[in-house]
């Protein structure tokens, strides 16, 4: 049992301080609403000025886009005719304190909220609708207890479960290009909200998605300075592809111009990977000098040399021979050189300089099928079919079990298979990652909650096409199938002599792959662990899931010995 420590008073006091920023924050954001859909001066001004944009009335109300009235003191009287401190008003960055006068942040301007993952309001961005040049087109919500921008994306709120079923993020850089994105259809996308891409908001991507496609203008000089955001997704292990707009347009206005399908349509045939893309984009700039284009050569080598994934990198290698024209020998040996250094650096950072631990030479080669098991080592396939395969082909058979008398005494017991399957999953909480293995474990649960056990026919002669299928393969093709079991230690043309074994292995199996995951999941996390205590409970846990394995791999050792 996990006990909940008690919370300082200082905690408290640090909690109640954040829960009043939202607080006010929320009043805020009602405020900047109603003022724009129920003010002659918010209509004529704020509401006109996004149908001119072209934004629905739906729309307008997802992204809850308000005005701030010209009033220098709205907010602020408003808020205090409610009750609102002006302490937490502050704090907020809703309000300015000068020589005793208290005005509004964000007068006369028309309002852009921003929400982190709950919902709940953080920051707005306000755009003013003068053309004063002396006036700060937008100006955006400073630093506060509950917003911290680059930790931030505009829109996740409203796009994350959308960037779950498309799995791609689409990323652009202004509220505007979100809005009408969304407007068009497409759903997916977040805005970085003018700041330079940072660690914090790539993870944040990656909670979603592994697949991000960043979206530029045609400003070719805007997207040179933007190339160091594309080597930070790339080193924190996502996919990226890169879209170019034509000259002039930019997501937001490329977005009113075209239809939803047209926009689609452009956005897929337009996306590159970023080594194709940074290739074309800086080609033109080197050609007929030889000097620069080794200089290219070496910039785009540095950023694949930051992808975490070896096969990946083995894979861009082999995409920037071909552009480049050069051998892929020598990519890798500079690719190896500049992991090598940081390698060397980060050693040194950490203040060890031991040679011994340098990556060697030839650390980088061409994908082999060792490669590929080893990257795909929490794959769990093999191990979830091979359960299904017993529990249908021998799950109303028994098998004795070990139990122990009223008197402590020791003997054996037959325990159903189908029974003791069941049991030993659900009591791990275990769940099929195959959707298919999960709907036949559902299935076949139901039969045992009433007391039945289904025959094979039941599944060969289902009405669910791929559960026939399934069950067809499995009881008509043992003896292909067990070829590939025997290269796991399991045989099928003799499993029935030992059915206990058989069971045990199969479960314990699963079990192992399972813990294995975890495992990994904990390093991940260790490895982007910034709290001493957060870094310390996660050591505890691998420890534990660590122990775990090993009792397992005890038990898997017995068995498979005996």
């Amino acid at each position: 049992m996990i006990q909940e420590e008690e919370q300082t008073a200082e905690q408290i006091a640090e909690q109640n301080e954040r829960e009043s920023l939202y607080i006010v924050s929320n009043f805020a954001e009602e405020f900047f609403v109603d003022n724009l859909h129920n003010t002659e001066e918010g209509k004529s001004i704020a509401l006109s000025y996004f149908k001119e944009r072209g934004f629905s009335d739906e729309t307008i109300k997802k992204f809850r886009l308000g005005y701030s009235p010209e009033k220098r003191t709205a907010l602020t009287d408003a808020a205090q005719e409610k009750g609102y401190q002006k302490q937490y008003l502050e704090k907020a960055g809703l309000v300015i304190e000068k020589n005793d006068y208290v005005f509004d942040r964000f007068a006369s301007r028309v309002m852009f909220p921003i929400h982190n993952l709950s919902g709940r309001v953080i920051a707005f961005g306000g755009r003013t609708l003068r053309t004063d040049k002396k006036t700060a087109k937008y100006i955006n919500s400073p630093e506060t207890d509950i917003y911290h921008k680059s930790k931030v994306l505009y829109g996740i709120y409203q796009a994350k479960k959308t960037i779950v079923e498309k799995d791609n993020c689409y990323l652009v850089e202004g509220y505007t290009d979100v809005i009408s994105f969304a407007q068009a259809g497409i759903e997916n996308v977040v805005a970085s909200s003018g700041t330079s891409l940072t660690v914090e908001q790539i993870r944040l991507v990656k909670r979603y998605t592994p697949n991000i496609t960043i979206l530029y203008d045609g400003d070719a000089a805007g997207i040179k300075a933007s190339f160091r955001g594309i080597d930070l997704v790339l080193e924190e292990g996502l996919n990226v592809k890169v879209v170019l707009f034509p000259d002039g347009e930019d997501p937001d206005s490329y977005a009113r111009k075209l239809d939803s399908d047209e926009l689609k349509e452009y956005i897929e045939g337009q996306a590159q990977d970023f080594i194709t893309f940074k290739t074309n984009l800086l080609l033109e700039d080197v050609k007929g000098d030889p000097v620069k284009k080794a200089g290219l050569i070496k910039d785009i080598v540095e950023s694949i040399s930051l992808i975490p994934d070896r096969i990946t990198r083995s894979l861009y290698l082999q995409e920037c021979s071909n552009l480049m024209e050069i051998d892929e020998q020598v990519l890798i040996a500079e690719l190896n050189k500049l992991r090598r250094k940081k390698f060397r650096d980060k050693a040194r950072e950490a203040g060890h300089t031991n040679e011994e631990t340098e990556i060697p030479e030839a650390s980088i080669t061409s994908p082999t099928q060792q490669d590929v098991a080893k990257d795909n080592f929490t794959d769990i396939e093999f191990q979830e079919k091979d359960v299904i395969r017993i529990l249908l082909t021998y799950g109303s058979q028994n098998v004795e079990l070990p139990a122990f008398t009223e008197d402590g005494e020791d003997e054996t017991v037959p325990v159903n298979i189908a029974q003791f399957i069941h049991s030993e999953l659900g009591a791990d909480g275990i769940r099929f990652e195959n959707k298919l293995y999960q709907k036949v474990f559902e299935e076949y649960s139901e039969f045992l909650s009433r007391m039945e056990t289904p025959n094979e026919k039941h599944f060969i002669n289902h009405e669910d096409t791929e559960i026939s299928t399934l069950a067809v393969n499995i009881f008509s093709e043992p003896y292909a199938l067990s070829k590939n079991w025997e290269t796991h230690m399991i045989y099928v043309t003799r499993e029935q002599s030992d059915l206990k074994k058989t069971v045990f292995k199969a479960i314990y199996s699963l079990k192992l792959k399972k813990l294995s995951q975890l495992v990994i999941l904990i390093q991940e996390k260790l490895k982007y662990s910034e709290k001493e205590e957060e870094y310390t409970e996660l050591q505890q846990q691998q420890k534990l899931l660590d122990d775990a394995k090993k009792k397992i791999s005890d038990v898997l050792g017995r068995v498979v010995l005996k």
